[in-house]
């Protein structure tokens, strides 16, 4: 009889392995959660700096409030770390009522965030300006003492700038909002633009259907232009995108791949992509707006990966509540 019991004590330890060995390791994976962080945060700006992760968002409020940024930092994409005041209007006299859309990048040791302040129109001062620090948490100062771009061309609003750096090393900044983008190059110390080789300053690079929230990255050789349509305070607020052979296009575009879902949230939009060179872990920053929720202000910044298929092409980004899992750098 004894034989017997342990012969079915084997049979079922074989059945139910995992639960019956003495070895078990729990397999659970811890995911990042969207929102990754709490509070009202919205256009993030996500960029790797070493060995950490960094997140730039405009701190989501009425237009009079957004007075300041914070901005958060992370090891592995789960664990952040929030870093408040990193600049303010104190800092920048000429902005008297709002900052927002932050674009960073760092240069010759030195980190550099851009920042869209005050709603101009023509004749007023505000539009695109600069703050610099020595390390990537602030506090950042004024560059200029003025805008970097301050008037409205080729009906491109002066705001929602992003900094990249091309395959020959020199900044191009995509900027624009009123459905207008151009793209204009940035000297070494970024205290002013270059000319193109015909002598103008400005080149517009609207593609179609083309709202506000331009991004600019390099896969195998390839420009990926990334652009948010629709209206910011709408559930139809969405990102599409263009492949080009140039930085200055043509950006035909192909479709979209970021948008709500109406069992998740909806005005899924104004993202960054975050992608360490040289891996294919590629994933998708940014706001959206919960559930249910009627004020426009109420965003909140959420991680979701992106994927390509075999032909290069982005997949539809899929928005979740889970966000994704830890990756250390």
């Amino acid at each position: 009889m004894q034989k017997v019991i342990n012969l079915i004590g084997v049979v079922i330890c074989a059945v139910n392995f995992l639960s019956c060995s003495p070895e078990k390791k729990s397999t659970e994976i811890k995911l990042s959660g969207n929102p990754i962080f709490e509070g009202w945060y919205a256009d993030p700006e996500a960029i790797i700096y070493g060995d950490t992760y960094w997140i730039y968002p405009t701190y989501s409020d009425k237009f009079a409030k957004q007075v300041f940024m914070d901005c958060f930092s992370s090891k592995d994409l789960i664990n952040w770390t929030k870093h408040e005041r990193i600049i303010d209007t104190a800092a920048v006299q000429w902005a008297d009522s709002a900052m927002w859309a932050p674009g960073v990048i760092e240069n010759k040791g030195k980190y550099f965030l851009f920042f869209a302040a005050n709603d101009v129109h023509e004749g007023q001062v505000g539009g695109i300006g600069v703050a610099v620090a020595d390390q990537p948490q602030g506090p950042f100062k004024d560059l200029l003492g003025k805008p970097l771009i301050n008037d409205i061309v080729n009906g491109a609003q002066p705001i929602d700038q992003f900094i990249f750096k091309d395959k020959d090393g020199g900044f191009l900044m995509y900027y624009g909002g009123w459905g207008k983008c151009n793209v204009v190059r940035l000297n070494d110390d970024f205290t002013g633009l270059l000319p193109f080789e015909d002598g103008e300053y400005y080149r517009e690079v609207t593609p179609e259907s083309y709202v506000e929230g331009p991004f600019m990255f390099i896969r195998e050789g390839k420009y990926y232009f990334m652009w948010s349509e629709g209206g910011w305070t709408g559930p139809d607020y969405k990102v599409a995108y263009a492949i080009s052979d140039s930085p200055f296009g043509p950006f035909e575009r192909i479709g979209v791949v970021l948008e709500q879902d109406p069992e998740v949230a909806t005005g899924a939009g104004h993202h960054s992509v975050l992608f360490e060179p040289g891996s294919e872990q590629y994933y998708m920053v940014y706001h959206r707006r919960p559930l249910g929720e009627t004020d426009g202000n109420h965003r909140v910044t959420c991680i979701d990966k992106m994927e390509f298929d075999e032909k290069g092409f982005i997949k539809p980004v899929k928005i979740t509540f889970e966000g994704v899992a830890a990756n250390p750098l």
